[in-house]
Order: structure tokens, then C-alpha cells, then sequence
């Protein structure tokens, strides 16, 4: 790859659209320079904005092929126990191939939607034999195919519900111990393309492990210096369940068993205190949200205004993928706190900070949840992007101070003309 300069009619530089602005790209991948250069572009985007391609700092990949499948609910039933049921039978019949077909479809799609960074948060790793982590190098290899940016969080998956052992389509998700984990972490590492592979810790939940598994799980990541994630409060029977065993929710655990939130990711906090969630922030942790899932699940709406006040504290995921748009994963956010009587009035004085909010959880604090140095336009970040079309007819009547406000409450995938991860573009048609 030879030097490249990027010059779009609009360049995102943190705080604003610019024009005159130019992103000079190593042969490395990497942003060399960002400002108004003066050099001669290579690559002049006429027609187009620029912005740091968008993060999906939560996915399970292979729920794509619930698409369709997982909304059909039996009278009375409780959605998301009966999408639980579908999810298994998906997993049920799934070989490798089909496996990794389903994840090559899901990351192709996320680039078509403007995501050039994800984190898979993978715990599907054995074949029927339930046994082989077989399914670990696939998720790697649909990445590789598809050009998208992956932060591989292996899970830690070893009881099937508190102090509960594995059951049926579960045993395929299995981690026999601490140890066995590790080595295969180890085995991964020697696998990943360090240009655009990588990997990071997890704990499925509360549900799957044991505190002293947990506790022994996260420190082991900071020791490697790897980010950590787990699944937080999702459902209220996860809630019931932990202080029927412990007497204690399970923030509340979580905080105790691992002392500190440093590098640690919580997924959802839903059914949270606000209480809880100030101690976890403060004691250094990211909560990531996944609006779209959160309400194709019927699970509820986090309260998070403080979060999208400070900004820097909440990223995004796309969790079961089904539906793949970070774009509306931005809105909903904010669409979810402007519904909520809790918070109903008290982050909209100034739309502009809140649209800017929006667009940091959505690249650059979903990167650094990530341990990725991308999600912003910024000399030595990886040259990860995204290209606007600004003829898009969501987006008629913009103007540079509006522009971003225009994307993320007025816009669908129809504006996103092409993503680059790496310095390596592609267009979206």
C-alpha cells in the first residue's frame, strides 16, 4: 500500500464538519497526518463527509440467521424465553460451515452499514461433539473475508445458569475451567492478523461462572493487559436469580468480586440501580447498549442520561444483529432517554452536544472499550472510515452545522457510501 491523501468536502474532526480538511494514510494503515495539509489529494471524495467508522462494541454473529425467525411469540409467552428456545434450536443445528456463513453475512452487512470495527463477543465454540473450539478460528476467518476490523472476546462459559450445570444445545458454548481457557486464548493469539485481529476477555454472565472462575478469569486479562466484558442485568430473572443464591444483584457482585472496574465492559445494565451504575463508573467501567436488541427482546430501557451527559462512559453493540444500524442504534439511545419518565427532559438543551455524544459512544468509546486504537480521525489510529454521501435524499437541506444532527436523527444506511478499514476502501454497493 503506498501513501495515500484523502480529501472529502466534509471531514469530522471531533467536534465538527470541516472542509479543506486531508487525512494522510501510512503504508501501515495507519493516519499519518490529519489537517489542512496542502499536499495534493490522491484520493479526492467529491460529495462526501468523512467520519471515523462506526464500532460495534457488542455482537453475537451467528443470531443473524434468528432474523425473521425469533419475533413469532405463542400467546401469553414471554418473548424473550421463546426466543431463547429459537436461539437454541438455531444453535442446534448449526455446523462449522454454516456457522461461518452466517458470520461472513453478518460482518458483510455491517460493512454495508457503515461498521468497520467489531466485537464479537463469542461463546459458540464446539461442534457437536462439544468439544474442539472449532468454531473460534471460523469467526476469524468470516472477519478476514469480509475486511471488518475484529476484537475476538473469547467467553468464558462454563454453568448453565447459577450454580447450575450445562444443559442440551449449552454444552456446545462449554469452558471446562479457567485453565482450558487460557490455553486456548493462547492458541488464538498465535492465529489473529495483528492488523486487524484481536482479542479481548470475557465472562458470559453471572449465570455462567462461578465468582472465584470470574474473579480468576479478569485478572488474568489485566495481567495480559486485554479488556474485559461481561454481560450485566440484561433481564430481571437474572436479578431474581442472584439474590435467591447470593442475597445480592449482580452489579453489586460484580464489583465485589473484582474490586475495581478498570478495562471492564458492562453489556446492557438494564434493570440497574442508579446507584450501582454510578459505582461502576466511577470505579472505572464502560456500559455498552444495544437499543435495537434491548426492544426486539422486550427487555427494557437502561437508565443512562448521566452516561449521554458526561459522554465517554457508553458504547454500542448490535448484540443478536437483527437489525444491523448503528445509525439507529444512536437514535434509539437517545430516543430510549427521552422517553423514559426518569429522565424525561434532561439532556436537550443543546441537540448539538447530544448528537456529538451520540457519535463518541458510537466510534471512539466503543474503540477504546474494545483495546482498538480506531473510532477517531487522529494520527496513529487506524485508518478506519466511513464516507457520507451527502446527495442522499435523508439528507437534503444539510448544512455543515447541521450535518451530523441530520445523519444520526434523519438517516438510514442509503448515506453510506463506502467504509475504509486499514486504509483499504469499500464501497457499499
Amino acid at each position: 500500500m503506498t501513501t495515500v491523501v484523502i480529501e472529502a468536502d466534509q471531514t469530522w474532526t471531533g467536534e465538527a464538519f470541516e472542509s479543506g480538511v486531508q487525512i494522510r494514510i501510512g503504508d501501515d494503515g495507519r493516519i499519518a497526518d490529519v489537517g489542512r495539509l496542502g499536499l495534493a489529494p490522491t484520493l479526492r471524495l467529491a460529495d462526501r463527509a468523512i467520519l471515523p467508522g462506526f464500532v460495534s462494541a457488542h455482537s453475537h454473529a451467528f443470531q443473524r440467521g434468528l432474523r425473521g425467525r425469533g419475533e413469532r411469540f405463542p400467546t401469553g409467552s414471554g418473548s424473550f424465553w421463546t426466543w431463547r428456545e429459537a436461539m437454541y434450536g438455531l444453535v442446534a443445528g448449526l455446523d462449522a460451515d454454516a456457522f461461518e456463513s452466517l458470520c461472513l453475512r453478518t460482518f458483510r452487512e455491517m460493512r454495508r452499514a457503515g461498521i468497520t470495527t467489531v466485537g464479537e463477543f463469542h461463546y459458540f465454540h464446539h461442534g457437536p461433539e462439544e468439544d474442539g473450539w472449532a468454531y473460534d478460528e471460523r469467526v476469524l476467518k468470516a472477519a478476514s473475508t469480509a475486511g471488518i476490523r475484529i476484537a475476538l472476546l473469547e467467553v468464558y462459559y462454563r454453568t448453565g445458569g447459577i450454580g447450575q450445570p450445562l444443559e442440551g444445545a449449552q454444552r456446545r458454548f462449554r469452558t471446562p475451567s479457567p485453565t482450558a481457557y487460557w490455553e486456548q486464548m493462547d492458541r488464538l493469539a498465535g492465529l489473529v492478523d495483528p492488523r486487524r485481529q484481536s482479542l479481548g476477555a470475557s465472562v458470559h454472565s453471572l449465570r455462567a461462572a462461578s465468582l472465584e472462575d470470574l474473579r480468576e478469569i479478569y485478572d488474568e486479562a489485566r495481567r495480559r493487559d486485554l479488556v474485559f466484558h461481561i454481560h450485566v442485568e440484561e433481564q430481571r430473572r437474572e436479578i431474581e436469580e442472584a439474590l435467591a443464591y447470593y442475597s445480592r444483584r449482580p452489579m453489586d457482585l460484580l464489583l465485589g468480586a473484582l474490586g475495581t472496574a478498570t478495562d471492564v465492559t458492562a453489556v446492557h445494565c438494564t434493570h440497574t440501580h442508579p446507584e450501582d451504575m454510578e459505582r461502576f463508573i466511577a470505579s472505572g467501567g464502560t456500559v455498552c447498549v444495544c437499543p435495537l436488541t434491548e426492544a426486539n427482546l422486550g427487555d427494557g430501557i437502561p437508565g443512562l442520561p448521566f452516561l449521554l451527559e458526561r459522554g465517554g462512559s457508553a458504547c454500542l453493540g448490535s448484540d443478536s444483529n437483527a437489525r444491523i444500524s448503528l445509525l439507529e442504534e444512536m437514535r434509539w439511545l437517545e430516543y430510549g432517554q427521552r422517553l423514559s419518565t426518569q429522565s424525561r427532559g434532561i439532556f436537550w438543551d443543546d441537540g448539538g452536544q447530544v448528537a456529538r455524544n451520540l457519535l463518541r459512544a458510537a466510534t471512539t468509546t466503543g474503540a477504546v472499550a474494545l483495546g482498538v486504537d480506531a473510532g477517531r480521525i487522529a494520527p496513529g489510529a487506524w485508518a478506519d472510515l466511513v464516507a457520507i454521501d451527502l446527495t442522499a435524499p435523508t439528507l437534503a437541506g444539510w448544512e455543515p452545522e447541521t450535518l451530523l444532527e441530520s445523519l444520526v436523527f434523519g438517516a438510514a444506511e442509503e448515506a453510506i457510501a463506502a467504509t475504509c478499514v486499514g486504509g483499504e476502501w469499500e464501497e457499499r454497493w
